[in-house]
């Protein structure tokens, strides 16, 4: 007799069969859209490991990382005289970016200071403050888990005029790096909000390039300004004039 619970259990299985595919599908799909995310700086890392095998930079040094304002800081020595510092900057790098390969460009150079700047391309990513903490405390986490006395220097998000609208989500984010700064140990928040804002607020025009993104040498000369008395105080050996 054709009872209706045998045919369902005649379709079980290929039903069953299906929800497996269609499930497998859907990891699938999730797995190749996070290696895309993940792969898109992989030829710069491989870039870095190529540069670091043909001359190895120095431990216990001063690291610059992050988006294109540090990696187009090509002076870096002549700006931090007396003190090792070498540049780790890549392209658009957002904060997860940092997180993502905090393993292969941080921790294998043990540095003394970690100097980092992102969060400008998240926002205008569309991420929120909170997201931008949130990933930041990850990278602090991650390099402390395996270098707790490095020193981690956030340089606050600037106002930059080609995103002026992004202004209010700035100092918002600004405000919760501060103070996520303030009550972790060994990590300091860079103040460049302060003096890269008008009177008004906004972002000043005349510390930026054609672009109203990228710092010209006025708007360098304020970072700089800002980072030398923590490589001063934290480095200190390193600046010691040879007698």
């Amino acid at each position: 007799m054709n009872h209706p619970i045998n045919k369902a259990l005649r379709r079980a299985p290929a039903l069953l069969c299906s929800l497996v595919f269609l499930s497998s599908a859907g990891l699938v799909r999730a797995q190749t859209v996070t290696a895309a995310k993940t792969n898109r700086w992989e030829s710069d890392m491989r870039a870095f490991e190529a540069l670091d095998r043909k001359s190895p930079p120095p431990t216990n040094a001063v690291l610059f990382t992050g988006a294109s304002n540090i990696r187009l800081w090509k002076n870096l020595g002549e700006a931090f005289p007396g003190h090792k510092v070498f540049n780790r900057g890549f392209g658009g790098a957002e904060m997860a970016d940092l997180v993502e390969f905090a393993g292969r460009i941080v921790i294998p150079y043990r540095p003394k200071i970690v100097i980092i700047y992102a969060g400008d391309n998240d926002l205008a990513d569309h991420k929120t403050p909170e997201r931008v903490l949130a990933d930041f405390q990850a990278f602090a986490q991650e390099v402390h888990s395996a270098l707790p006395a490095s020193v981690i220097g956030c340089i606050a998000v600037k106002p930059s005029p080609s995103r002026a609208r992004l202004v209010a989500q700035v100092r918002q984010t600004d405000g919760l790096l501060e103070s996520f700064c303030r009550t972790n140990a060994n990590t300091i928040y860079i103040d460049n909000l302060t003096p890269m804002s008008s009177a008004t607020g906004g972002p000043r025009p005349e510390l930026f390039g054609k672009d109203g993104l990228h710092l010209n040498q006025q708007g360098r000369a304020i970072w700089t300004s800002l980072i030398r008395p923590i490589l001063d105080r934290y480095d200190p050996a390193s600046n010691k004039t040879p007698l």
